[in-house]
């Protein structure tokens, strides 16, 4: 039997989105005079929105476009948001390299429990490829992050909360989805690994602790390093009951969708 896990990027791998993406994003709207800036509150309603470059396209009202003197057609708005995502990215990364956001805890024992154990390994976000790699080997070190296979951007047409990048993971990985775990952090995160059958463990994260994670087989605040960042359960409808941080053991317990054994 092969088996996987499968981790989301930000606010899984590091909690990205309040320290990251949103100034690399509102840094981003300075660079190019744009007249917006979007507040904490602002990020969360744009956060429902799967995808960078499509939280961008949001911005493209026929107010927004007159006000700022864009361009109204739409392989223009296309050329623009391409070049917006573009700086943004670039940013980003840099910020991730520069050490402003720290991986989470639980993140680097897990995976190297999990590639002990034989486990495949892989990413699958929504983010830009460049960004996720660059979380990936911050959060794990360069030599663990070539244990992975990376599924971000533009991979598939359709972003999270749809199924996509889940169902291209789980298809490129060769395995059965009945043996893969993914670990996220968000409501549409949660719906997408969902909607393609796979067992989900979500940790919530500082955008994402309201919301409703209806069919998690466990959430918690964060996988967890003993002793001094346990892990604290939120929701444990499985009863597999982890002991300060979630471990393989911890994973293998959980029922696969179709209630049998991992």
């Amino acid at each position: 039997m092969t088996r996987a896990l499968v981790f989301d990027c930000d606010g899984v791998l590091a909690d990205t989105e309040r320290d990251g993406h949103l100034p690399a994003f509102n840094a981003t709207f300075a660079h190019f005079d744009l007249p917006v800036r979007w507040s904490e509150e602002d990020y969360a309603e744009v956060l429902r929105i799967g995808g960078g470059k499509e939280r961008l396209a949001s911005l493209l009202t026929p107010e927004f476009v007159d006000r700022a003197g864009l361009p109204a057609d739409p392989d223009g708005q296309r050329a623009l948001v391409a070049e917006w995502h573009a700086e943004k990215t670039r940013r980003y990364t840099a910020m991730v390299r520069d050490g402003v956001m720290p991986a989470r805890p639980g993140i680097a024992r897990i995976v190297h429990e999990a590639h002990d154990a034989g486990w495949l390994l892989a990413v699958a976000s929504t983010s830009a490829e460049a960004s996720v790699r660059a979380v990936l080997e911050h959060a794990v070190g360069d030599d663990a992050a070539t244990w992975f296979r990376v599924f971000a951007g533009d991979v598939v047409p359709r972003k999270k909360p749809a199924p996509d990048v889940y169902e291209l993971t789980v298809r490129e990985l060769g395995v059965d989805p009945a043996d893969a775990v993914v670990v996220e952090d968000s409501a549409n995160g949660l719906r997408a690994a969902l909607g393609a059958g796979l067992t989900t463990v979500v940790t919530v994260s500082s955008y994402t602790a309201g919301e409703d994670f209806t069919g998690a087989a466990l959430v918690v605040d964060r996988l967890g390093d003993l002793p001094d960042t346990p892990a604290h359960v939120i929701a444990d409808p499985t009863h597999v009951e982890p002991d300060g941080q979630v471990t393989l053991d911890t994973l293998t317990q959980l029922p696969n969708p179709t209630g049998g054994s991992r």
